[in-house]
């Protein structure tokens, strides 16, 4: 799922002359901004870089370990079960998740019928590089109703197919007969992922391109409601649906 980026609105201001004097412009310092970033162990944002992600974020997985998380949002809870088996986005959800990041971010990319996708954010205090992680796409992981995966962008720059490290959304998608998920797939769905497809709903067309790292255990009728909120142009809703992150023991 690609990431949406509203465009910025840019704001002039306008100075007024009055007389035949006319007035210069009066400097204004702005207050300086206060990073929210929570104090938790493991490695500064600012290290994490396309090159360093791996090698930083599986050590912290290894010592800080969590089964999943919960999004507090104002449609209520979506529990989520991180898959052990996708180490780098387990940790690195994990880890931008304990420090705010998520919680300073809204659901900015709302599809009906297809995926919500979270992560973004036009007021972030809290300073992280933009990197990328690898792809630890696995076969058992697909994208049925509720799974998580993480976005990819520079697809024309990105033929390693790294995934965002901090554009993450939820698969909503459709029931569909075992002849149309196969269709839409453009592989060999097996049988299990033919009935999944046809008794729960999913999106396969994106399976085997993005990582599916977790899934949601509780919660699916919040996905629904996020699905259902009026959007902008850029299908970004029209009242922010903001995020609240807590970790799973």
């Amino acid at each position: 799922m690609p990431v949406s980026v509203r465009p910025a609105v840019l704001v002039l201001s306008v100075l007024l002359a009055g007389g035949c004097n006319r007035q210069q412009p009066v400097e204004e310092t702005a207050a300086p901004v206060v990073s929210k970033e929570k104090p938790t162990p493991g490695p500064a944002l600012t290290a994490l870089s396309d090159s360093t992600a791996a090698a930083l974020l599986l050590p912290y997985g290894r010592q800080y370990r969590a089964s999943g998380v919960v999004l507090h949002t104002r449609h209520g809870d979506i529990r989520v079960k991180l898959y052990d088996d996708t180490p780098i986005h387990k940790a690195n959800f994990l880890l931008l998740s304990r420090r705010g990041v998520f919680d300073e971010s809204v659901f900015n990319r709302v599809v009906k019928g297809f995926a919500v996708q979270g992560g973004a954010s036009e007021h972030r205090t809290i300073r992280l590089n933009r990197y990328r992680l690898p792809p630890e796409q696995r076969p058992q992981h697909f994208h049925r109703r509720g799974a998580l995966g993480m976005a990819r962008y520079d697809d024309e720059q990105n033929p390693g197919q790294l995934s965002s490290s901090t554009d993450f959304y939820f698969v909503q998608g459709e029931k569909m007969t075992p002849a149309q998920s196969q269709a839409m797939a453009g592989r060999t769905l097996t049988p299990e992922q033919q009935r999944v497809y046809a008794t729960v709903g999913g999106v396969p067309s994106l399976d085997g391109k993005y990582t599916v790292f977790g899934e949601v255990t509780e919660g699916l009728d919040v996905i629904d409601k996020i699905a259902n909120e009026p959007v902008d142009a850029y299908k970004w809703p029209l009242k922010d649906v903001g995020i609240r992150v807590e970790i799973l023991p």
